[in-house]
């Protein structure tokens, strides 16, 4: 407790000090202005150097064994683009072949009776699991529980007494704060590299919207095997766990909050698996989306549903297409991956109240979450549409859907018109619209037939936007066609 006591005292005179020297913000302390540029640097150093001392023996390395297939490993892992070539090649098994292959990662202890806490891709199918320590104790460790959507996992050990991290609130980092990182990148153990806070809420940098994407950027060194480390702040506190790089010694590493590492781990500790909620809707943010906000008079933020999964959970609701999402419950949303934070941990089948806009009034709607489901959308094949009853508009060319389509794509009626072809260079292709698409609503009319389409055209204002109903891949979205005026 003394040597706590002595190195917290030591970083408030750091921050005395850079106050006093006008490093940090304006005014100062008595005790501050008195210090030399160089006691300044000195005590800097210090600052550092006692965060490694302290938070380096709960950081571990995992020396892991996986057998290799001949599946791709970058069909199999979402972070294959984000390895350097060098790394790709050594990793890529050899398809004619079935050996083991050597991984190392890094992971920090979060529980004193044994448990550590590291990547999902860094003990994704292993067969064998060396747990190594600063001070040289090794241990078998087994994966306790994995979440791929978080990219976290819970790895155990049969030890006690161990030295937890300490975890901050990752809701309160700031950006420009100092980051460190602790790992072992390129088999370099117990590499400890510092920077900044460059960046928080980084969302779609892994091409999988299902997955939870909420990052805290860092320009911190971060290089393979430094995924599953920790993320620590001045006063040695676990703000995030390292997961992802964007190309090597580019400064740019991004970092699972310490507040979502948490949550996740605490359940796969306790159930070997982490229960996610889920609504069944595709969804963006209003603020990112400017077409749609003159559609929606007053509002400056808040999350547009763009999908609804066909029997999902938000489909046996009053939920519809165009509703903007204003909060959860009382939190506010204005962003997809803050209305997924304030959903995740929701208890499945507990009615769960939606504040939303919709026609430019507002009202409240309950949806009922359920657990997310491990094969969320099952691939629909494209089928062969009729040649007969051609309708061409807006860039597009659609026909009526028979019975036969509607069963292909598992519609639940027969009722639309499928897009047979797309031109490139025409409004439908700019706004998204793709061959196979079934229309079954244009702003918010039923369309079942070539006349029923052709008046809904003939009407359309495309300066304001269309809202055009589509069936695709299993679930019910919408797309806006607009002109841009290009």
């Amino acid at each position: 407790m003394d040597r706590i006591r002595e190195m917290k005292e030591a970083r408030r005179l750091l921050a005395a000090a850079l106050l006093g020297a006008g490093l940090l913000g304006v005014g100062g302390a008595a005790r501050g202005a008195e210090l030399t540029p160089m006691e300044v640097v000195r005590m800097m150093n210090q600052a550092f150097t006692e965060v490694a001392d302290e938070v380096s023996p709960s950081v571990v390395v995992l020396d892991v064994s996986q057998r290799a297939s001949g599946q791709s490993l970058s069909e199999a892992h979402p972070f294959w683009e984000f390895l350097p070539p060098d790394f790709r090649r050594q990793l890529e098994p050899d398809p004619e072949t079935d050996r083991v292959i050597q991984g190392q990662g890094s992971g920090v202890v979060i529980r004193e009776d044994g448990y550590i806490l590291t990547n999902s891709h860094v003990v994704d199918g292993a067969e064998r699991i060396r747990v190594r320590f600063l001070d040289g104790r090794e241990y078998a460790g087994e994966v306790r529980g994995v979440d791929p959507q978080s990219d976290l996992a819970v790895v155990r050990i049969e030890a006690t007494g161990l030295p937890a991290a300490k975890f901050a609130d990752s809701e309160r980092v700031r950006v420009g704060e100092f980051a460190i990182a602790i790992g072992a990148p390129f088999d370099l153990e117990y590499s400890v590299t510092f920077g900044h806070v460059s960046a928080k809420g980084r969302s779609a940098i892994v091409p999988d919207p299902s997955m939870d994407q909420d990052f805290i950027q860092t320009d911190a060194n971060i290089n393979p095997g430094n995924s599953g480390g920790p993320l620590v702040n001045i006063d040695g506190e676990v703000m995030g766990i390292n997961t992802l790089i964007r190309g090597l010694r580019t400064g740019i590493g991004f970092a699972i909050p310490s507040n979502l590492a948490k949550e996740v781990a605490a359940q796969l500790i306790e159930n070997g698996r982490f229960v996610r909620s889920w609504l069944g809707i595709e969804i963006r943010a209003l603020r990112d989306y400017p077409d749609y906000q003159p559609r929606v008079e007053g509002i400056e933020d808040g999350v547009v549903v763009m999908g609804i999964v066909r029997d999902g959970p938000a489909a046996n609701s009053e939920l519809r297409l165009g509703d903007v999402i204003l909060s959860v419950g009382k939190r506010k949303v204005a962003t997809a991956q803050e209305l997924k934070n304030e959903v995740r941990s929701k208890p499945v089948g507990k009615p769960l109240e939606l504040q939303v806009v919709r026609d430019n009034q507002r009202r409240v709607i309950e949806v009922m979450p359920a657990e997310w489901p491990e094969d969320l959308l099952a691939s629909i094949s494209r089928p062969t549409v009729r040649e007969t009853g051609a309708v061409e508009a807006v860039g597009m060319t659609v026909r009526p859907l028979t019975s036969e389509l509607a069963r292909q794509y598992e519609l639940k009626s027969d009722e639309g018109l499928v897009v047979t072809e797309v031109d490139p260079a025409g409004v439908a292709a700019r706004s998204g619209i793709s061959r196979g698409d079934v229309i079954t609503e244009i702003d918010n009319e039923v369309v079942t037939n070539a006349a029923d389409y052709r008046r809904a055209i003939k009407g359309a204002d495309l300066k304001r936007g269309v809202m055009v109903n589509v069936a695709r891949d299993g679930v019910n979205r919408f797309v806006l066609l607009k002109e841009t005026g290009e």
